[in-house]
Protein backbone atom coordinates (compact mmCIF):
# COMPACT_ATOMS: atom_id res chain seq x y z
CA UNK A 1 0.00 0.00 0.00
CA UNK A 2 1.08 3.83 -0.50
CA UNK A 3 -0.14 6.40 1.39
CA UNK A 4 0.19 9.98 -0.61
CA UNK A 5 -1.19 13.47 -0.54
CA UNK A 6 -2.97 15.48 -3.92
CA UNK A 7 -3.34 19.36 -4.55
CA UNK A 8 -5.03 21.01 -6.53
CA UNK A 9 -3.97 24.60 -5.34
CA UNK A 10 -7.73 25.66 -3.93
CA UNK A 11 -7.93 29.00 -2.56
CA UNK A 12 -10.20 31.64 -1.06
CA UNK A 13 -8.25 34.59 -1.88
CA UNK A 14 -7.78 35.02 -5.79
CA UNK A 15 -5.93 38.08 -5.44
CA UNK A 16 -1.20 38.25 -6.27
CA UNK A 17 -1.22 37.70 -2.53
CA UNK A 18 -3.48 34.54 -2.41
CA UNK A 19 -1.51 32.90 -4.94
CA UNK A 20 1.85 33.37 -2.94
CA UNK A 21 0.36 32.07 -0.29
CA UNK A 22 -1.33 29.38 -1.25
CA UNK A 23 2.18 28.34 -3.21
CA UNK A 24 4.60 29.09 -0.13
CA UNK A 25 1.99 27.22 1.87
CA UNK A 26 1.71 23.80 -0.43
CA UNK A 27 5.55 23.59 -0.41
CA UNK A 28 5.25 23.18 3.18
CA UNK A 29 2.88 20.89 3.02
CA UNK A 30 4.78 19.03 1.13
CA UNK A 31 7.99 19.05 3.19
CA UNK A 32 5.03 18.16 5.93
CA UNK A 33 4.51 15.01 3.74
CA UNK A 34 8.13 14.06 3.32
CA UNK A 35 8.89 14.47 6.85
CA UNK A 36 5.63 12.23 7.67
CA UNK A 37 6.41 8.53 5.59
CA UNK A 38 4.24 9.49 2.73
CA UNK A 39 4.87 7.96 -0.56
CA UNK A 40 3.69 10.88 -3.05
CA UNK A 41 2.57 14.20 -3.09
CA UNK A 42 0.67 14.90 -6.13
CA UNK A 43 -0.36 17.77 -8.00
CA UNK A 44 -2.97 18.30 -10.52
CA UNK A 45 -2.63 20.90 -13.75
CA UNK A 46 -5.73 23.36 -14.22
CA UNK A 47 -6.26 26.29 -16.28
CA UNK A 48 -8.42 29.46 -16.00
CA UNK A 49 -10.39 27.84 -12.90
CA UNK A 50 -10.20 30.32 -10.10
CA UNK A 51 -10.77 29.07 -6.90
CA UNK A 52 -11.35 25.53 -7.41
CA UNK A 53 -7.60 24.95 -8.75
CA UNK A 54 -4.68 27.72 -9.30
CA UNK A 55 -2.33 24.50 -9.80
CA UNK A 56 -1.25 25.76 -13.32
CA UNK A 57 1.98 25.43 -13.76
CA UNK A 58 2.92 21.66 -11.73
CA UNK A 59 6.21 21.25 -13.78
CA UNK A 60 7.85 24.61 -12.07
CA UNK A 61 5.66 23.75 -9.06
CA UNK A 62 6.89 20.04 -8.25
CA UNK A 63 10.35 20.63 -9.54
CA UNK A 64 10.39 23.36 -6.66
CA UNK A 65 8.85 20.67 -4.00
CA UNK A 66 11.72 18.10 -5.05
CA UNK A 67 14.45 20.31 -4.43
CA UNK A 68 12.82 20.82 -1.09
CA UNK A 69 12.20 17.40 0.19
CA UNK A 70 14.14 14.61 0.15
CA UNK A 71 12.55 11.26 -0.06
CA UNK A 72 8.84 11.93 -1.17
CA UNK A 73 7.65 10.58 -4.59
CA UNK A 74 6.80 13.63 -7.12
CA UNK A 75 3.82 12.92 -9.09
CA UNK A 76 2.32 14.45 -12.27
CA UNK A 77 -1.82 14.05 -11.23
CA UNK A 78 -1.94 15.10 -14.06
CA UNK A 79 -0.16 16.26 -16.86
CA UNK A 80 -2.54 17.61 -19.36
CA UNK A 81 -1.78 16.70 -23.10
CA UNK A 82 -3.54 19.29 -25.33
CA UNK A 83 -0.77 19.65 -27.88
CA UNK A 84 -1.40 23.67 -27.74
CA UNK A 85 -1.30 23.09 -24.05
CA UNK A 86 1.58 20.31 -23.03
CA UNK A 87 3.30 19.85 -26.67
CA UNK A 88 5.00 16.33 -26.14
CA UNK A 89 8.19 17.38 -27.18
CA UNK A 90 8.50 19.64 -24.01
CA UNK A 91 6.24 17.28 -21.83
CA UNK A 92 8.88 14.70 -22.50
CA UNK A 93 11.98 17.11 -21.96
CA UNK A 94 10.61 18.35 -18.59
CA UNK A 95 10.25 14.95 -17.32
CA UNK A 96 13.00 13.94 -17.94
CA UNK A 97 14.46 16.56 -16.22
CA UNK A 98 12.82 16.68 -13.56
CA UNK A 99 13.12 12.91 -13.02
CA UNK A 100 17.11 13.22 -12.76
CA UNK A 101 16.66 16.75 -10.36
CA UNK A 102 14.73 14.89 -8.16
CA UNK A 103 16.99 11.59 -8.29
CA UNK A 104 14.41 8.75 -10.09
CA UNK A 105 11.04 10.33 -7.96
CA UNK A 106 8.64 11.14 -10.63
CA UNK A 107 5.71 9.48 -11.44
CA UNK A 108 3.94 10.67 -14.53
CA UNK A 109 0.06 11.00 -14.45
CA UNK A 110 -1.68 11.73 -17.94
CA UNK A 111 -5.14 13.10 -19.07
CA UNK A 112 -6.93 15.85 -21.09
CA UNK A 113 -8.35 18.39 -18.52
CA UNK A 114 -11.98 18.46 -17.37
CA UNK A 115 -13.66 21.43 -18.97
CA UNK A 116 -14.16 23.47 -21.71
CA UNK A 117 -12.85 26.34 -19.62
CA UNK A 118 -9.36 24.82 -19.80
CA UNK A 119 -9.51 23.42 -23.42
CA UNK A 120 -11.01 27.04 -25.01
CA UNK A 121 -7.73 28.63 -22.93
CA UNK A 122 -5.64 26.76 -25.84
CA UNK A 123 -8.36 26.58 -28.95
CA UNK A 124 -9.86 23.70 -28.18
CA UNK A 125 -13.59 21.86 -27.75
CA UNK A 126 -13.23 19.02 -25.24
CA UNK A 127 -15.09 16.80 -27.05
CA UNK A 128 -12.33 16.88 -29.71
CA UNK A 129 -9.89 16.15 -27.58
CA UNK A 130 -9.36 12.01 -27.19
CA UNK A 131 -7.89 11.71 -30.43
CA UNK A 132 -5.14 14.18 -30.24
CA UNK A 133 -4.23 13.04 -26.38
CA UNK A 134 -4.05 9.35 -27.30
CA UNK A 135 -1.34 10.23 -29.83
CA UNK A 136 0.55 12.16 -27.62
CA UNK A 137 0.37 10.02 -24.57
CA UNK A 138 1.44 7.02 -27.18
CA UNK A 139 4.43 9.35 -28.00
CA UNK A 140 5.85 10.64 -24.83
CA UNK A 141 7.59 7.53 -24.31
CA UNK A 142 8.93 6.78 -27.17
CA UNK A 143 10.59 10.53 -27.05
CA UNK A 144 11.87 9.36 -23.54
CA UNK A 145 13.85 6.32 -24.42
CA UNK A 146 14.44 6.06 -28.64
CA UNK A 147 17.98 8.35 -28.90
CA UNK A 148 15.95 10.08 -32.00
CA UNK A 149 12.00 10.72 -32.16
CA UNK A 150 10.52 11.18 -35.80
CA UNK A 151 6.61 11.47 -36.07
CA UNK A 152 3.92 12.39 -38.61
CA UNK A 153 0.77 12.07 -37.07
CA UNK A 154 -2.72 13.52 -37.19
CA UNK A 155 -2.89 15.99 -34.78
CA UNK A 156 1.24 15.71 -34.04
CA UNK A 157 4.39 16.45 -36.55
CA UNK A 158 7.65 16.35 -35.22
CA UNK A 159 10.63 16.04 -37.93
CA UNK A 160 13.62 13.73 -36.98
CA UNK A 161 15.27 14.86 -33.71
CA UNK A 162 17.26 13.99 -30.58
CA UNK A 163 15.35 14.61 -27.70
CA UNK A 164 17.01 15.21 -24.00
CA UNK A 165 17.39 14.74 -21.32
CA UNK A 166 16.29 11.40 -21.08
CA UNK A 167 14.77 10.63 -17.52
CA UNK A 168 16.83 8.85 -14.84
CA UNK A 169 14.37 6.15 -14.25
CA UNK A 170 14.69 3.32 -17.00
CA UNK A 171 12.85 3.13 -19.18
CA UNK A 172 10.74 6.00 -17.71
CA UNK A 173 8.91 6.91 -14.85
CA UNK A 174 5.78 4.68 -13.83
CA UNK A 175 2.69 6.07 -16.11
CA UNK A 176 -0.42 6.89 -15.29
CA UNK A 177 -4.11 7.93 -16.57
CA UNK A 178 -6.56 9.80 -15.25
CA UNK A 179 -10.15 8.01 -14.11
CA UNK A 180 -13.27 9.82 -13.70
CA UNK A 181 -15.60 7.20 -15.39
CA UNK A 182 -16.07 3.86 -16.60
CA UNK A 183 -14.65 4.18 -19.96
CA UNK A 184 -11.09 5.75 -18.77
CA UNK A 185 -11.02 2.94 -16.05
CA UNK A 186 -10.56 0.89 -18.65
CA UNK A 187 -8.54 3.04 -20.78
CA UNK A 188 -5.93 2.67 -18.17
CA UNK A 189 -6.58 -0.86 -17.78
CA UNK A 190 -5.91 -2.11 -20.85
CA UNK A 191 -2.63 0.01 -22.19
CA UNK A 192 -1.53 -1.00 -18.76
CA UNK A 193 -1.56 1.95 -17.58
CA UNK A 194 -1.94 2.93 -13.10
CA UNK A 195 -5.53 4.42 -12.77
CA UNK A 196 -5.34 7.95 -10.64
CA UNK A 197 -9.68 7.41 -9.42
CA UNK A 198 -10.45 11.22 -8.92
CA UNK A 199 -13.65 10.91 -7.68
CA UNK A 200 -15.61 11.29 -4.18
CA UNK A 201 -17.70 8.46 -4.69
CA UNK A 202 -16.47 6.70 -1.90
CA UNK A 203 -15.66 2.60 -0.78
CA UNK A 204 -18.74 1.40 -2.91
CA UNK A 205 -17.86 2.96 -6.59
CA UNK A 206 -14.27 2.50 -5.78
CA UNK A 207 -14.99 -1.22 -5.65
CA UNK A 208 -16.81 -1.05 -8.84
CA UNK A 209 -14.42 0.95 -10.66
CA UNK A 210 -11.58 -1.14 -9.43
CA UNK A 211 -13.77 -4.41 -10.97
CA UNK A 212 -13.48 -2.69 -14.44
CA UNK A 213 -10.09 -1.52 -14.41
CA UNK A 214 -8.90 -5.22 -13.15
CA UNK A 215 -10.81 -6.79 -15.36
CA UNK A 216 -9.21 -4.47 -18.74
CA UNK A 217 -5.64 -5.16 -17.34
CA UNK A 218 -6.01 -8.90 -17.13
CA UNK A 219 -7.41 -8.86 -20.63
CA UNK A 220 -5.18 -6.15 -21.97
CA UNK A 221 -3.26 -6.61 -25.29
CA UNK A 222 0.44 -6.05 -26.33
CA UNK A 223 0.23 -4.00 -29.11
CA UNK A 224 -2.26 -1.36 -26.65
CA UNK A 225 0.29 -1.05 -24.08
CA UNK A 226 1.12 2.28 -23.80
CA UNK A 227 4.95 3.00 -22.89
CA UNK A 228 7.78 0.22 -21.60
CA UNK A 229 6.91 -0.23 -17.94
CA UNK A 230 3.91 -1.63 -16.99
CA UNK A 231 2.27 -1.04 -13.83
CA UNK A 232 -1.28 -2.43 -12.46
CA UNK A 233 -2.09 0.01 -9.55
CA UNK A 234 -5.71 1.86 -8.65
CA UNK A 235 -5.10 4.65 -6.61
CA UNK A 236 -8.21 6.26 -4.86
CA UNK A 237 -9.32 9.56 -3.73
CA UNK A 238 -9.44 9.75 -0.02
CA UNK A 239 -10.79 13.57 1.44
CA UNK A 240 -9.54 13.58 5.13
CA UNK A 241 -9.50 16.05 8.04
CA UNK A 242 -7.78 14.31 10.74
CA UNK A 243 -7.68 16.41 13.90
CA UNK A 244 -7.64 15.11 18.03
CA UNK A 245 -11.72 16.97 18.26
CA UNK A 246 -13.22 14.61 16.00
CA UNK A 247 -16.63 16.93 16.39
CA UNK A 248 -13.91 20.07 14.80
CA UNK A 249 -12.50 17.89 12.41
CA UNK A 250 -15.87 17.22 10.76
CA UNK A 251 -17.00 20.53 10.51
CA UNK A 252 -13.82 21.97 8.83
CA UNK A 253 -13.76 18.97 6.50
CA UNK A 254 -17.41 19.24 5.60
CA UNK A 255 -16.99 23.27 5.02
CA UNK A 256 -13.79 21.98 3.06
CA UNK A 257 -16.21 19.64 0.53
CA UNK A 258 -18.43 22.08 0.29
CA UNK A 259 -16.18 24.44 -1.17
CA UNK A 260 -14.37 21.39 -3.46
CA UNK A 261 -17.62 20.81 -5.03
CA UNK A 262 -19.64 24.49 -5.31
CA UNK A 263 -16.00 25.74 -6.97
CA UNK A 264 -15.75 22.38 -9.22
CA UNK A 265 -19.79 22.82 -10.45
CA UNK A 266 -19.17 26.48 -11.23
CA UNK A 267 -16.66 25.93 -13.55
CA UNK A 268 -17.98 22.48 -14.96
CA UNK A 269 -21.89 22.90 -14.51
CA UNK A 270 -22.11 26.68 -14.38
CA UNK A 271 -23.42 26.85 -10.99
CA UNK A 272 -22.96 30.12 -9.35
CA UNK A 273 -19.88 31.07 -7.48
CA UNK A 274 -19.80 29.52 -4.33
CA UNK A 275 -20.34 32.05 -1.48
CA UNK A 276 -18.63 30.33 1.39
CA UNK A 277 -19.07 33.75 4.12
CA UNK A 278 -22.53 33.02 4.26
CA UNK A 279 -22.29 29.13 4.89
CA UNK A 280 -23.01 28.32 8.59
CA UNK A 281 -22.03 25.01 9.40
CA UNK A 282 -21.16 25.74 13.05
CA UNK A 283 -24.44 23.43 13.89
CA UNK A 284 -24.24 21.08 11.61
CA UNK A 285 -26.09 22.08 8.59
CA UNK A 286 -25.78 24.23 5.48
CA UNK A 287 -28.03 25.83 2.63
CA UNK A 288 -27.22 26.39 -0.79
CA UNK A 289 -27.92 29.64 -2.79
CA UNK A 290 -31.44 28.21 -3.63
CA UNK A 291 -32.50 27.66 0.33
CA UNK A 292 -31.96 23.60 -0.59
CA UNK A 293 -30.09 21.05 1.99
CA UNK A 294 -28.75 19.16 -0.77
CA UNK A 295 -25.79 20.17 -3.05
CA UNK A 296 -25.55 18.55 -6.48
CA UNK A 297 -22.81 19.14 -8.82
CA UNK A 298 -20.74 16.45 -11.24
CA UNK A 299 -17.20 15.32 -11.50
CA UNK A 300 -16.65 14.39 -14.99
CA UNK A 301 -19.37 11.94 -15.64
CA UNK A 302 -19.47 11.46 -11.78
CA UNK A 303 -22.58 12.78 -10.29
CA UNK A 304 -22.28 14.07 -7.07
CA UNK A 305 -24.99 14.98 -4.41
CA UNK A 306 -24.15 15.87 -0.43
CA UNK A 307 -27.57 16.01 1.70
CA UNK A 308 -27.36 18.14 4.55
CA UNK A 309 -30.87 17.87 5.91
CA UNK A 310 -30.37 15.67 8.51
CA UNK A 311 -27.69 17.87 11.03
CA UNK A 312 -26.68 14.61 12.55
CA UNK A 313 -25.69 12.90 9.53
CA UNK A 314 -24.12 15.73 8.11
CA UNK A 315 -21.76 15.86 11.30
CA UNK A 316 -21.01 12.23 11.21
CA UNK A 317 -20.22 12.41 7.47
CA UNK A 318 -19.38 8.95 7.61
CA UNK A 319 -18.23 9.17 3.23
CA UNK A 320 -14.72 10.50 4.11
CA UNK A 321 -12.13 10.37 6.55
CA UNK A 322 -13.24 13.70 8.79
CA UNK A 323 -12.81 12.78 12.30
CA UNK A 324 -9.77 11.60 14.41
CA UNK A 325 -7.36 8.98 13.50
CA UNK A 326 -9.98 5.90 14.31
CA UNK A 327 -12.16 7.59 11.96
CA UNK A 328 -9.56 7.73 9.41
CA UNK A 329 -8.23 4.42 10.05
CA UNK A 330 -11.94 2.92 9.25
CA UNK A 331 -12.46 4.58 6.19
CA UNK A 332 -9.18 3.81 5.17
CA UNK A 333 -9.54 0.39 5.28
CA UNK A 334 -12.60 0.36 4.00
CA UNK A 335 -10.76 1.84 0.44
CA UNK A 336 -7.60 -0.82 0.93
CA UNK A 337 -11.05 -3.29 1.09
CA UNK A 338 -12.37 -2.12 -2.25
CA UNK A 339 -9.17 -2.49 -3.90
CA UNK A 340 -7.27 0.50 -3.41
CA UNK A 341 -3.39 0.57 -4.12
CA UNK A 342 -2.96 3.84 -3.03
CA UNK A 343 -4.69 6.22 -1.15
CA UNK A 344 -4.57 10.26 -2.29
CA UNK A 345 -5.62 11.73 0.99
CA UNK A 346 -6.49 15.41 0.28
CA UNK A 347 -6.75 17.81 2.78
CA UNK A 348 -6.04 21.12 0.79
CA UNK A 349 -10.02 21.98 0.38
CA UNK A 350 -10.51 25.72 0.19
CA UNK A 351 -11.94 26.84 3.36
CA UNK A 352 -9.69 24.49 5.51
CA UNK A 353 -7.37 26.67 7.70
CA UNK A 354 -3.63 25.71 7.40
CA UNK A 355 -2.74 24.58 10.69
CA UNK A 356 -5.75 22.06 10.17
CA UNK A 357 -3.97 21.12 6.94
CA UNK A 358 -0.84 20.19 8.67
CA UNK A 359 -2.48 18.64 11.79
CA UNK A 360 -4.35 16.55 9.55
CA UNK A 361 -1.09 15.58 7.61
CA UNK A 362 1.26 14.86 11.09
CA UNK A 363 -1.86 12.62 12.47
CA UNK A 364 -1.80 10.71 9.13
CA UNK A 365 2.28 10.46 9.32
CA UNK A 366 1.97 9.23 12.90
CA UNK A 367 -0.63 7.64 13.51
CA UNK A 368 -2.37 6.24 9.97
CA UNK A 369 0.32 5.16 8.05
CA UNK A 370 2.00 3.36 10.59
CA UNK A 371 -1.18 1.11 11.93
CA UNK A 372 -1.44 -0.06 8.35
CA UNK A 373 2.60 -0.56 7.95
CA UNK A 374 2.66 -2.45 10.77
CA UNK A 375 -0.60 -4.66 9.85
CA UNK A 376 1.63 -5.89 6.72
CA UNK A 377 4.73 -7.23 8.54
Amino acid sequence: MKFSMIIENQTTDNSRAGDRRIFEETVVLAQECDRNNFDVFWSVEHTALTYYSHASVPETHLAFIAAKTERIGIGHGVVCLPPNMNHPVKVAERIGALDILSRGRVHFGVGKGGTNQEAGTFGYDLKDLPEQIDESMYLIPKIMTQEEIEHDGKWIKIPRRPIHPKPLQEPHPPMYLACTNTDTLKTAGSRGMGALVLGFGGPEEVAKKNAVYRDAWKNRKAEDQVGFRPIEHLAALCPAIVLNDGQQARKIGIRGQRFFMESLAYWYTGGPKPDWDSWKLEDGTAADTTGQTVIKTSWASEQLTVDFSDPTMAMLNPNHAYGTVEDCIGYVQRLIDAGADEILFICQMGTVPFWAQLETIRNIGTHVIPYFRGKGK
